[in-house]
């Protein structure tokens, strides 16, 4: 199975990636392809057509938004309805395949987002736009791609501060804790300690 990428991949040779903030964000075109562990060459290799592969991709709610049966190499895309990190699983069906092949599996896996995802020479072909109008429309989506990343980043500063507030306070709050029940033992080791010597008749 493949290995995490960028540090937001629950795995299973998975992916996990942030769709944008709009209500329904473009076509997500992905690709993948496969390679086997060759024992001979010690080395992975292209896997060979008769490898499946499952792809499932999950919106931030858990609801499954694609779920398909590809081969060993391909191309998907779906659409997003909700922000936030999504979820991308590539699972083998053909495990006898991965186990002969020494239960080593590899899966590269490229997501285009944002920009990337739009066909500028299509766009240019449709629209008539001429060299400086196709320059100045992918600049305009670069700039709403960067507004799009500091909007989310906001958002994220924003929960880390809700978090570390709240962290602080129960910090704070366990502190008074520890201190009471640290006085209130104090007292009452005292008053013990009193009683027995009171008992005792040695004070």
């Amino acid at each position: 199975e493949g290995s995490p990428g960028s540090g937001r991949v629950p795995r299973e040779a998975g992916r996990g990636y942030r769709a944008g903030t709009d209500p329904v964000s473009p076509p997500f075109p992905g690709n993948y392809r496969t390679q086997l562990w060759d024992k001979q060459s010690e080395s992975f290799l292209p896997s060979t057509p008769g490898l499946g592969m499952h792809v499932e991709v999950k919106d931030p709610d858990g609801k499954v938004v694609l779920s398909r049966q590809y081969g060993s190499e391909g191309r998907f895309t779906f659409t997003s309805h909700t922000p936030g990190e999504h979820q991308i699983c590539l699972h083998s069906n053909s495990t006898r395949m991965a186990l002969f092949a020494g239960g080593k599996l590899r899966v590269h896996l490229d997501i285009q987002v944002g920009e990337h995802t739009n066909n500028y020479p299509e766009i240019a072909a449709k629209d008539k736009l001429t060299e400086l109008q196709l320059r100045a429309r992918q600049l305009l989506d670069q700039v709403e791609q960067i507004q799009k990343e500091q909007n989310y980043q906001r958002y994220r500063e924003e929960r880390f501060r809700m978090t570390s507030e709240s962290t602080n306070q129960r910090v704070l709050w366990w502190s008074i804790a520890q201190t009471i029940i640290l006085i209130l033992t104090g007292i009452w080791q005292m008053r013990h300690l009193k009683s027995f010597f009171e008992a005792k008749k040695l004070v």
